[in-house]
Order: structure tokens, then sequence, then C-alpha cells
């Protein structure tokens, strides 16, 4: 017996293939939702991990701002305590500078010179005198130029010659000068104010 098939062919032939395709469309769909939200979990586990590396970082740096701000405390400590040393040997080496320019003086000052007057400010003393020719003047200067480790840079700023009387009823004929003269701290002197130590066996 032969089997005829008297329903529209087409029409369902037609209804399978869209019903396959909107299987296909919803798979497709789901397909990329999945491999979507692959991806926004693998970033966001990847932002999740550089956020708390960030944190970590701000840390550390929050640590390291305190310690520098300890050492910067500390150096400035330690400049004040460099300062304060600072002064106090300048006292003390300037608490014998006094006697020691004195005694430079002294010995720096030749025959048929005398001082009548030192005065100091800061580094520079003035200095007023007679003497008993000019050449005694230029001997006392060139002896504070180059044979002095306390004084240096004697400048003469004036000589005048006068007349000075003398006891018996006499007068003499001096030169009174004023000179300027640079202190020096004895740099030179400290090394040679020690005794040099006789060597082993010397008598």
């Amino acid at each position: 017996m032969i089997a005829i098939n008297l329903l529209p062919h087409r029409e369902w032939a037609r209804k399978r293939r869209r019903e396959a395709f909107y299987v296909q469309l919803g798979l497709a769909v789901l397909g990329g939702a999945l491999v979507a939200g692959a991806i926004y979990a693998v970033y966001e586990a990847r932002i999740g991990v550089q956020d708390a590396r960030n944190r970590l970082l701000q840390q550390e740096i929050a640590k390291l701002d305190q310690q520098i701000k300890e050492i910067a405390t500390l150096q400035e400590e330690l400049e004040a305590l460099k300062a304060r040393q600072d002064a106090v040997e300048s006292l003390q080496a300037d608490r014998n500078l006094p006697v020691h320019l004195l005694n430079e003086l002294v010995r720096q000052l030749p025959d048929g010179v005398a001082l009548r007057s030192i005065k100091q400010e800061g580094t520079t003393i003035a200095i007023n005198g007679v003497a008993q020719s000019q050449e005694r003047v230029s001997e006392l200067l060139r002896n504070l130029g180059g044979g002095s480790p306390w004084l240096k840079q004697p400048q003469l700023i004036e000589i005048v010659a006068t007349t000075m009387n003398l006891n018996p009823g006499g007068q003499r004929r001096v030169f009174n000068f004023s000179l300027r003269v640079t202190q020096a701290k004895g740099e030179v002197a400290a090394p040679a104010a020690r005794p040099a130590t006789p060597p082993a066996g010397a008598t």
C-alpha cells in the first residue's frame, strides 16, 4: 500500500530549521556568556591581587616616610650636637688665645720698639706704638709677617716722626706708628708648642 503525505512538508522543514537556528543561537549566547564570565572572573582576580599589592606598597611607603622623618629628626639633632661641640671646642681654643697673642707680640717685638695700645675687633688687631727708627718698625712688620704663627698679614697704617722729652732734660726723635694685623689662631704653633721627644738612649 502506498502512503501519501498530504501535510505541508515545506512549512514543517522550515519550522525545523528555525528551531535548530534558535537552539544554536541560544547555545552561542550561552557559550559567549560563559566565556565573558570566565574572562571577567580572571580579570577580577588579577585586579584583586594588584589591589592587594598596591595596599602593601602603600603601607611600606608609609613606613618608609615615617623612617625618613625619624632620620631627618636624628640628622637635625646630630647637626645641633655638632654645632654645640664646635662651639665648645672654639671656646676652649679661644680661651688661652689672648695669652698666646700677648706672648707672641712680646716675642716678635724688636729692640727699640714699645707698644702703647692693643685693640682687637674680631680677628683684626690694631696696634699703636713708638719706635726709635723706621727700620725698627720695618723689622716689626717683617717679624709679624713671616715669623709669627699667631699673627699674619701686618699692614702699616701710619708712621709719624715726633720728638720725645727725656727725663734729664734732653729730647729724642722717635716715630709713632699704628698698624693692623690679623689673628691666625696658631695653626702652625700647635705642633711646635710640644717639645720633641728625644730618641731612646739620648742623654
